[in-house]
């Protein structure tokens, strides 16, 4: 018997699931680590700015005011320990529009698209799902510098840009790694410049930086994105818990299918 797929979600049993699974309200990522992120991205350390570069300041309490705009952290400065929050109908509201977005994309037609994570253990059910749908309607899917390798950083081992049904990602010996870094993305539009980018992290700095109309997902600790749409170089950040269990992430990726669907 074929299974059929779940409805998608209202907006309301969305923002329940939501909180429910801690992939917005109180989320697993620290207060402790959302700041040190924070000031690291003010010091401009590489690791935190996913390929970006930023016309503006940006001191630690810039980016902090923005985070709690854009991604719902608590604004107090005094509050330096403990839990930290995302807000679910900024995540919503941020979804919505990157469905909007992709939607107005497919509308244009002939769009040649390029899908990456540096999540593979989280977000990957998402990008798979947005491959696929992108591809559906009409969209070019692109796989450039299949096999492009380089040397990460730490241990400097040697790392691979690896394709999953249309998605890119970083392997190394054999793993699907999780990955901040821009290197990638650049050798891809090197290769290959797509119209359009769905991606997180470096994958989606770095196509923001080169001037690709890119939407993005970010987690609370990562504030490069959310500088980026502030500047006009990221179309959208959506914020949430980047890893969670994958399966938590169905109700989302209906909503987003879902609207996309909708509006085209």
């Amino acid at each position: 018997m074929t299974r059929q797929p779940a409805s998608p979600p209202s907006r309301e049993e969305l923002r329940t699931h939501l909180i429910r699974t801690k992939i917005a309200g109180d989320v697993a990522t620290s207060r402790e680590n959302n700041l040190d992120h924070y000031r690291s991205l003010a010091l401009r350390d590489p690791h935190y700015m996913f390929g970006l570069t930023f016309e503006g300041d940006w001191a630690f309490p810039d980016v902090l005011e923005l985070m709690a705009k854009k991604a719902g952290v608590v604004p107090d400065r005094r509050h330096r320990e403990g839990q930290d929050t995302i807000d679910p109908d900024r995540t919503i509201d941020a979804l919505e529009e990157m469905a909007d977005r992709i939607a107005a994309m497919l509308r244009r037609g002939g769009a040649r698209v390029v899908v990456a994570t540096g999540h593979p253990t989280g977000l990957l059910t998402i990008h798979l799902a947005l491959a696929r749908l992108v591809a559906a309607h009409g969209a070019t899917l692109l796989t450039p510098a299949e096999g492009w390798g380089y040397t990460g950083a730490g241990l400097g081992r040697h790392r691979k840009i690896r394709y999953l049904d249309g998605v890119a990602m970083v392997s190394e010996r054999g793993n699907l790694v999780h990955t901040h870094d821009p290197h990638p993305m650049r050798a891809m539009i090197a290769e290959d410049r797509p119209d359009f980018v769905i991606a997180d992290h470096g994958w989606a700095g770095a196509a923001g930086e080169a001037g690709i109309e890119t939407v993005g997902f970010a987690d609370s600790n990562d504030p490069a994105l959310f500088v980026g749409e502030a500047e006009g170089k990221i179309g959208v950040t959506v914020p949430l818990d980047d890893n969670v269990l994958p399966r938590y992430y169905g109700p989302l990726t209906a909503y987003l299918v879902d609207r996309v669907t909708r509006e085209l």
